[in-house]
């Protein structure tokens, strides 16, 4: 029996779409897969068949049983942990009071989390009989795992997603110790592209055998979920997305905007800027705007050319390089429009940079570049690619020029969204031209990024890391020209320049690609065909099937 050990939601993107993909993909192969994870809300994923519930006094409580619709079934185990959830980026997370990136955490927080963790896992291993484990992230929950294992002679596999490395394992030296215990004793490590099988050799170098244990596998997409549609057939998917969403709670109000920008002055201070944006902060970020329909209203769907960003508003993610662009890419392309889809601590300042981008508030926009991530962090910290690319334009005397083309960039033509899941986004991606994905961070490959290759999106991405293993898989499908499009400099110093260059070039490209790219998907990224090979490399590990 394999059991899969992820320390968080099922809900979002990620390494949390990673695990729900591949346990639906696994109930339609007909296995049946016990699932360790944090999700509040079981019922609403249709291969979770029972529910259960592992209670701080030791007790285990039946949340649901219930036939499904597939030919294997999910069986969902929740350890209580109490109020604090250890993460690598803050986010909300509904249940815990005290969400915490872990860095910050004491000895003895971890070690309760780790506690209960690990009790809950022994008992879920003896009472269903699992003969074999895999467990998402490098840290926390793998450490739970290794000291569980230990216990049940029970053999587990680790895959790292990138982030735990960054944002835990480098930053401080107690996770880097507790991922080479649990590396050490993993009988395999999956790994996504040759670029994380360099890094995890790098970072465990101690790890006996280290290179020896690993295997790649492809992070994937459901080519059953996505579709390519014909531009004709745009507002009619918009209108199924906005149907989907009609009875939802929402998030951001326009009012909430407007009292922002109607306080923002280019002679502010730091600290006066982070009083203003934070003041309208209260709202719940992962949830569609309030005016999501309107909003989309103004698009002429026949027409107009899009450009979509899905992803967190954190610096990492470079949705502001994105922004920066925008002045470029809009002096090309006249019905050109950016959708921006997501949640995070920058909303605000990007609200802000957008606004003052097209009042030709020079002195605020410097301001914003310089200093808006403090927002995101408790130290300001600059938007450097925007910082070099408008020194570039200066030394070329073309600043005032780009100011100029600047205001073309009108609230309309660039349309916040909040937050959408994965059941909305299926509408909004085949109504996309193009998407960029101009991360800063080494990731093992957005999962977004393959999601536009199934819609029929042409994909823009910084070619390191992971995104650049799945760039190369794509590039020789496409003519040599058209597959550079996709590259996206990770140098600051050219990263917002070839974004204004490669969209400009890639919108221009039109519907030629969908059908390859699509292609692509199906062929090489379909989760059916990863999650084969994952039950696969699982079963050679144990003697006992399942």
């Amino acid at each position: 029996m394999i059991c899969i050990i992820h320390g968080y939601l099922l809900d979002g993107s990620g390494s949390n779409l990673w695990t729900r993909s591949i346990v639906q993909a696994l109930c339609r192969e007909g296995e049946i897969v016990h699932l360790v994870c944090q999700e509040p809300h079981p019922p609403l994923y249709d291969f979770i068949a029972e529910s259960y519930r592992y209670h701080l006094d030791g007790s285990v409580e039946t949340i649901f049983r219930r036939d499904v619709p597939y030919s294997g079934r999910c069986i969902m185990h929740k350890p209580q942990i109490g109020e604090t959830l250890p993460v690598y980026v803050w986010d909300h997370y509904e249940e815990f009071s005290k969400v915490v990136p872990m860095i910050e955490l004491p000895d003895e927080a971890i070690n309760y989390y780790l506690d209960r963790n690990t009790e809950a896992l022994m008992k879920i291993v003896i009472a269903h009989d699992i003969s074999v484990m895999h467990v998402n992230h490098a840290v926390l929950m793998s450490v739970a795992v290794e000291r569980a294992s230990r216990a049940t002679s029970t053999p587990f596999a680790i895959m790292p997603h990138g982030s735990d490395i960054e944002y835990a394992i480098k930053k401080d030296e107690r996770f880097l110790r507790f991922a080479v215990e649990a590396f050490t004793a993993a009988k395999r490590v999956f790994v996504v592209g040759r670029e994380m099988r360099e890094r995890v050799n790098k970072v465990f170098a101690s790890v006996p055998d280290i290179d020896s244990k690993m295997t790649e596998l492809n992070l994937g997409v459901d080519t059953s979920f996505f579709e390519t549609i014909p531009r004709e057939a745009r507002q009619k998917n918009i209108s199924e997305m906005l149907e989907l969403i009609a009875g939802l709670p929402r998030g951001k109000s326009p009012e909430m905007s407007q009292v922002m920008l109607e306080k923002l002055r280019g002679d502010m201070s730091i600290d006066e800027f982070c009083a203003v944006a934070s003041s309208t902060r209260d709202y719940t970020s992962k949830r569609p705007d309030s005016d999501l329909e309107a909003k989309l209203a103004t698009v002429n769907w026949d027409d107009d050319k899009i450009v979509l960003f899905v992803g967190r508003f954190i610096a990492s993610k470079g949705l502001q390089s994105i922004v920066t662009a925008l002045p470029l890419i809009f002096g090309n392309h006249h019905n050109a429009r950016l959708i921006a889809v997501g949640h995070g601590p920058l909303r605000e300042a990007l609200e802000a940079f957008v606004w003052a981008l097209r009042n030709g508030e020079v002195s605020l926009l410097e301001r914003i570049v310089e200093w808006a991530s403090a927002l995101e962090d408790s130290a300001p910290k600059p938007f450097v690619e925007a910082r070099r690319f408008y020194d570039q334009l200066d030394e070329r005397g073309e600043l005032d020029k780009y100011f100029e083309e600047a205001r073309r960039l009108t609230a309309d033509r660039v349309i916040f969204t909040g937050y959408l899941t994965h059941r909305e986004l299926r509408y909004l991606f085949p109504c996309c031209d193009v998407a960029i994905f101009p991360s800063v961070v080494a990731e093992a490959g957005p999962l977004v990024f393959l999601e536009a290759l199934a819609s029929g999106c042409f994909p823009l991405g910084t070619y390191f890391a992971g995104m650049a293993a799945s760039i190369d898989a794509i590039a020789d499908s496409l003519p040599v020209e058209d597959a550079q499009l996709m590259k996206l400099s990770i140098g600051e110093n050219r990263t917002v320049a070839d974004i204004a260059t490669k969209a400009t070039a890639a919108l221009s490209l039109g519907d030629k690609h969908k059908a390859t790219l699509r292609e692509i998907a199906e062929l090489r990224y379909d989760w059916k065909n990863i999650a084969k090979k994952l039950a696969l490399e699982l079963r050679s590990l144990t003697n006992q099937s399942f």
